[in-house]
């Protein structure tokens, strides 16, 4: 090969690789594209485990995404107000949002499968309903005629009963009670004589204050001891049977998650499920510690009986029945979880269980 030859050759080599970098910038363009979204949420900046989910969740898109998806995080009320995030998500409003399903009953009971029922699904059971047993899909397939891709983005583990003024012995002491309860929890409340009220948690301790509400819950030791709820209402009851493992959601609008590139919806996805993990982590790190100060700060704490227990147990169970009756797609998520916990519960008793009533032995004995 002469070299002219060579030269005019590797000119061509050139100007194809010019060629092939000139097409590859745009393609790796429309991999990454800029996209800014706005993500509201029902919670204030005061719950740092709550809200700081959400937050996680941005700054991992972000950083994941090379600076390219940037989601900007709003309060509750910054936007629009808390109780409404889901309908700023259906109406495009803002294109995403992190709440919990069971805010928005009054629109459908079946909402209210995809956070917590009154003696549904501990924390351990929720997540592997969502993840490995068709739980995702079963909701997405609800929340679709919302205009509405949901992403578990968390979970608190068991919560407390809540904070009342007086102390709840009977069923008899329950009639009457206005108090601040969500999802269908306010209608087998309802049942037993209790007046539900849903308020958002940042209005919570006003309420409580001045009267308007005689009791509440929200979730556990860390968030309520930061409320001031023990400051107003004195008695501290345990547990929560209407959440025993209750799941948070980032609310997406489906337009907009379906559009996203694949890239993006796999940062997405991985940012919520790192979000979801932090919370529970963190809960179990801080409600003890939260729990002894409560304490030693006043707080009495009560179980509620076996009366109340059993009592409103049957209450769930008729409204679960009459609910299904009539709607659909409440029955075919209810059936899902109901078969899960049949089974788990076998295998609870056998191993977890079993494992941790010897450790609280041990605790309460002094050898831990």
């Amino acid at each position: 090969m002469d070299r002219r030859t060579f030269i005019r050759r590797a000119g061509t080599a050139s100007v194809g690789v010019a060629a092939a970098a000139t097409l590859a910038a745009p393609a790796i363009a429309q991999e990454n594209p800029k996209i800014n979204w706005r993500m509201t949420s029902s919670f204030t900046k005061g719950l740092d485990i709550l809200f700081g989910a959400g937050q996680i969740v941005a700054d991992h898109v972000k950083e994941a995404s090379g600076g390219n998806f940037v989601i900007e995080h709003f309060a509750g009320g910054e936007i629009v107000p808390a109780l409404q995030a889901a309908d700023a998500v259906s109406a495009g409003t803002v294109e995403m949002a992190h709440t919990c399903a069971y805010y928005y009953v009054g629109k459908d009971p079946t909402f209210a499968l995809g956070t917590a029922v009154p003696f549904g699904l501990n924390a351990r059971q929720t997540n592997a309903w969502f993840n490995q047993a068709g739980g995702n899909e079963l909701l997405n397939e609800f929340l679709s005629s919302y205009n509405i891709h949901a992403i578990v983005l968390g979970n608190t583990g068991a919560q407390m009963g809540g904070w009342f003024r007086k102390e709840i012995n009977t069923i008899e002491d329950l009639k009457g009670l206005k108090m601040r309860i969500a999802g269908l929890t306010g209608q087998v409340m309802s049942k037993v004589g209790v007046t539900p009220q849903q308020i958002a948690g940042g209005d919570v301790y006003a309420a409580l204050e001045k009267g308007t509400i005689d009791a509440t819950e929200f979730v556990g030791p860390y968030d309520d001891q930061k409320l001031g709820f023990h400051k107003v209402a004195k008695y501290y009851y345990y547990p929560a049977w209407w959440e025993g493992g209750p799941a948070v959601h980032a609310f997406i609008n489906s337009e907009k998650y379906n559009n996203l590139p694949e890239n993006y919806k796999r940062i997405l996805n991985d940012a919520c499920a790192a979000g979801s993990a932090s919370m529970l982590e963190r809960y179990d790190t801080r409600n003890p510690i939260a729990l002894k100060e409560l304490v030693s700060e006043g707080a009495i704490l009560r179980p509620f009986s076996q009366e109340i227990l059993e009592t409103c147990y049957k209450a769930a169970q008729e409204t679960y029945a009459e609910i299904s009756a009539s709607n659909p797609a409440f029955k075919k998520i209810y059936d899902s979880q109901q078969a899960i916990k049949k089974d788990a519960y076998l295998w609870a008793q056998i191993a977890e269980y079993s494992y941790d009533t010897f450790m609280m032995i041990q605790q309460r004995n002094g050898n831990l």
